[in-house]
């Protein structure tokens, strides 16, 4: 800590400041600009991790692109006067807490951020693998999270390496390994990359390990041979459609099966097939793709209920009455592009994802208001700047100009441009 740096790619000078945090492989400070510029993160490995071909690959990472913004990527490699090396990556906001705290209880977030979170895994991935790239160690430990907004950000970047090209030092994280890499059969790869996100995507929405039912019970302990027959060598989902040897016990795994039952037919059917016949056969695992278009579904169809609480449905229907309150859900006013439902609750904001299928859920074009002298009334005023074309049930057509709002009447059609829009209800 005080040290001066210069950083030839950056430029500048540089001061090593606080300690941010300290793991197996070295530790984390705070890069402070001695002219102003924003601070960044600087890793310094320890002496037993900075073993040559780390660095080899540490400065081919930092010559690629970033695969999104949600990666806090290597930008440069630096060496150290008495050998020894690290890298710089960007800074993490102090917004941006570990997803571990929202399983423990210490963080909070609506349905919402939680789905987009999970989206924004799915896509962070596939940029990834799309560049030729594998994880290697996806993990609770690797991702932090906004919890307003659910946007991610993944750290430990130093694992990555070219998929099939080069051996890993580093197998995973434990119960996230895919089960042949348990078994010591194979190495991380693209293929275990999404077996270890779709678990990482079940603690997320389920709260719990996708392996860990009755099972679990009747070891009396839980070693390190249990685990790998577990997670291993005899892996069972908990919600295996023909064997329910290893389902959750109700009175230990209550709250999985409380949340399982939350979630549409369509999420249920991925992680079915991601942990049965995903197991055992690497191809049939449910790809990044996949789970980025059905969580953006999930998304998009989540509801606001009377009492505040948000509720999942399938593509707006209800499934039941409020998790919260209890009270039966109404059939909410939603905006369908054809198969896709959009739910329109207060403050619900139309994308470019919605008019294109980009995922570009940042880019607004509409957003739900209420009248602003009839709270009760609520309208869709348009953001952008050209005029959309709107026809009523009657067949009467109307022009709703830039900043303007239409009313959410049941039937009316949106001419957006890119796409039309119906109001259903």
């Amino acid at each position: 800590m005080g040290t001066q740096l210069v950083l030839p790619r950056h430029g500048g000078s540089w001061r090593v400041g606080v300690l941010l945090g300290e793991g197996g492989q070295g530790a984390v400070h705070q890069l402070d600009s001695l002219d102003g510029r924003p601070s960044l993160a600087l890793k310094w490995y320890r002496p037993e991790s900075a073993h040559p071909d780390q660095r080899v690959a540490l400065t081919r990472l930092a010559q690629l692109p970033a695969p999104s913004d949600s990666f806090l990527w290597p930008l440069e490699v630096l060496d150290g006067p008495e050998g020894g090396f690290g890298y710089v990556m960007p800074l993490r906001p102090s917004s941006y807490l570990p997803i571990a705290d929202l399983l423990t209880g210490r963080a909070d977030a609506s349905f919402s951020a939680v789905a987009r979170l999970c989206m924004g895994l799915a896509d962070s991935f596939l940029r990834l693998h799309a560049q030729g790239l594998c994880y290697r160690d996806i993990s609770l430990g690797n991702v932090f999270f906004d919890p307003t907004t659910g946007l991610p950000l993944i750290c430990d970047n130093d694992n990555v390496g070219i998929d099939g090209h080069e051996p890993a030092r580093v197998l995973g994280t434990s119960r996230f390994m895919a089960p042949e890499v348990v078994r010591g059969e194979a190495q991380p790869s693209t293929a275990t990359d999404l077996y270890s996100l779709a678990v990482l995507l079940f603690y997320l929405l389920m709260f719990h390990h996708p392996l860990q039912g009755r099972r679990e019970l009747a070891y009396a302990c839980f070693d390190r041979e249990a685990e790998k027959e577990l997670f291993g060598t005899q892996p069972l989902f908990v919600f295996d459609p023909l064997d329910h040897s290893n389902a959750p016990d109700p009175a230990i795994h209550g709250s999985v099966l409380e949340y399982w039952a939350l979630y549409p037919p369509y999420i249920r059917d991925d992680f079915v097939r991601a942990f049965t016949a995903g197991l055992d056969k690497p191809a049939q695992r449910v790809r990044e793709g996949l789970w980025r278009s059905h969580l953006s579904r999930l998304l998009d169809g989540v509801m606001v209920c009377s009492c505040g609480r948000e509720n999942l449905t399938d593509d707006g229907i209800p499934m039941g009455p409020c998790w919260a309150c209890k009270r039966d859900l109404r059939l909410p006013v939603r905006l369908t592009f054809g198969p896709r439902v959009l739910v329109l609750n207060a403050g619900t904001r139309v994308t470019r994802h919605h008019l294109r299928r980009d995922y570009a859920y940042d880019d607004a074009v509409a957003e739900v208001v209420s009248h602003p002298s009839r709270p009760d009334l609520w309208g869709l005023r348009n953001l952008t700047e050209r005029t959309w074309k709107a026809t009523a049930p009657d067949g009467s057509a109307q022009e709703v100009p830039p900043g303007r709002s239409l009313g959410l009447v049941v039937g009316t059609k949106i001419d957006f441009g890119p796409a039309i829009g119906k109001l259903a209800g």
